[in-house]
Order: C-alpha cells, then sequence, then structure tokens
C-alpha cells in the first residue's frame, strides 16, 4: 500500500529528527545493560536486537551487558535447588555457580548473540573470565547486630563478587573489527574462582573504563519517578541525590540509580534508565528529542 502524503512527512520527519543524534554519537561508545521483559518477551527481544544492530550501522560502538537471575532461578528449581537470597543477593555455593555460568555464560549470551547475529549484526559472546575482562573480589556482607552493642555480623553468601577492575582491551579490540560484545556478569578472582557480579555494576563499571558516552540501563518501570507517580527526566547529579535523601528514590530503583550516578560522576557523559518494555526503546532514548526514560548527566 502507497503512503498517503501525511504517514510519508511523518516519516521523514522521524529521520530528520534523527540525524543530529547520529552525527553526535557516531564513533562513541554506549554500555547497554539489557534484562527485565526485554529478555523475555519473544517481540522486545527481536526489537532490542534491532536497535542494536542499527546503532552499530550507524557508526556507534554499542556494548552489552546482561543479567539472567529469573533464568537461573528457573534452572535451579529444575534441578531441586532452592534459590536463596540475603538482602537481594543470591547465596550463591560451588554448585549454584556452576549453574550461574552455564545460564549467564552459554544460554543467555548465546542466545544474545545469536539475536543480534539474525538481524544483520556481528555479535561476540564474553564472558568477564575472557581476557581477564573481568577482575573481582569476593563481596563482604554485613547485617547489624541484633543489639546496638554487638558488631555487624559477616554474612557468608558464597561467589558473589565485587568488581576490583576491567581490562577493555578485548572489548576495544573487538569494536575496531566492528564486532558487538555481549558480556557476561561472571568476573574471575586472583586464584581463578568465579564470581557472579550484579550486571547493573558491571555494566556501570564498564562505562567508565571504556569512557563511554552513554550508560543505558533496561528495567521493567517507566524509569525514576517523582512523589506524585511522574516520570522525571533531565535529572543532574545534586538534583538526583536530594530525591535520594528526601525519599522520593528508594527501594529497587535505588542500585540503578547510585549505578547511573557512579557512572556520570566519573567521566560517563549521561546515563540513562528506560522502559524496556517499550518497543525499540534504545531507539526512541538515543535518536529522538522525547526518549523513553530518565536520563542523568554530571
Amino acid at each position: 500500500m502507497p503512503l498517503t502524503q501525511k504517514s510519508a512527512s511523518e516519516r521523514a520527519q522521524v529521520l530528520t529528527e534523527a540525524l543530529p543524534y547520529i552525527q553526535r554519537f557516531h564513533g562513541k561508545t554506549v554500555v547497554i545493560k539489557y534484562g527485565g521483559n526485554a529478555m523475555v518477551d519473544d517481540e522486545l527481544k527481536h526489537s532490542f536486537a534491532r536497535d542494536v544492530v542499527l546503532m552499530k550501522l550507524v557508526g556507534m560502538n554499542p556494548v552489552v551487558v546482561h543479567g539472567g537471575g529469573p533464568q537461573i532461578g528457573r534452572l535451579l528449581e529444575r534441578i531441586g535447588k532452592k534459590s536463596e537470597f540475603v538482602q537481594g543477593m543470591r547465596v550463591t555455593d560451588r554448585e549454584t555457580m556452576d549453574v550461574v555460568e552455564m545460564v549467564l555464560g552459554g544460554l543467555v549470551n548465546k542466545e544474545i548473540v545469536s539475536l543480534i547475529n539474525r538481524h544483520g549484526g556481528k555479535a561476540v559472546g564474553l564472558s568477564g573470565k575472557d581476557g581477564g575482562l573481568i577482575r573481582a573480589r569476593k563481596m563482604v556482607m554485613r547485617r547489624p547486630g541484633t543489639d546496638e552493642s554487638l558488631p555487624d555480623e559477616i554474612v557468608d553468601i558464597g561467589h558473589v563478587g565485587e568488581v576490583e577492575g576491567i581490562d577493555p582491551e578485548v572489548v576495544a579490540l573487538l569494536d575496531t573489527r566492528n564486532f558487538i560484545p555481549v558480556i557476561a556478569p561472571v568476573g574471575v578472582g586472583a586464584g581463578g574462582e568465579a564470581y557472579n557480579i550484579n550486571a547493573d555494576v558491571v555494566a556501570g563499571k564498564l562505562a567508565i573504563t571504556l569512557q563511554a558516552e552513554k550508560l543505558i540501563l533496561l528495567t521493567n518501570t517507566t524509569g525514576v519517578l517523582g512523589k506524585g507517580g511522574e516520570l522525571l527526566t533531565g535529572l543532574t547529579v545534586p538534583m538526583v541525590n536530594a530525591l535520594i535523601e528526601d525519599g522520593t528514590i528508594h527501594g529497587g530503583m535505588l542500585p540503578k540509580v547510585r549505578c547511573a550516578l557512579d557512572a556520570v560522576s566519573s567521566g560517563v557523559k549521561s546515563a540513562h534508565i528506560i522502559d524496556g518494555r517499550v518497543d525499540h526503546a534504545i531507539l526512541l532514548e538515543i535518536f529522538t528529542d522525547e526518549g523513553v526514560g530518565t536520563l542523568i548527566r554530571s
């Protein structure tokens, strides 16, 4: 069916609106944390893959870091192992760590790589173990004592790690050869042991190391909301700190916001917390004037 004059004009407007953004971000690195509904809904999976391929084709350097908590939980359930959490962190004994590596570095990573390649990209899957990409140390979890006079209790949650350092050489090499890195958030300790690391944290630290133009965190919410439920965008670091202090930003959004703050305070130009439930959310956030989430600048 031929386009009407109105629909043709609307399409042309979309393309011309994108042009200055394409010019501005050509050659720039964008780190994307991929998770939530965008990882489980088939239509959104393909939408995400097409967005990433288009970014690469117009000259940007997308780097994908993915999670996989629900997939890990399902496989553990299938083998009869109960998931246990302490302060939101999955308790990861050696057997659980084997499952984490199998799911993140295998099933989930390779599915994302396959999707991007099916849509015309050249994706390469990596674990933090590859090339010493993510150096990690064991996370020390503290639980307040039952009495104010008692010291905090140290809780051992197993192979859960913190990022000690990132060697960007492998990622930089892949970028120069037009490959799209897809990274599972598994780090390696000094003794070669594997650690399960929060994907938001890995994405933020990687964005800082690569001095990325943008850090994009896909979520299952519209973004950072004000007290009245309205979407907040165009935020600065002082504004976000004030929203944390008065309790506007709380609960599950806090770790993502702190990750974004860390990034923009350490050289990343902007961080975006966007709604991964929206079709083509990444393109809408990067290449349009309105966007689909919360933008935070230093």
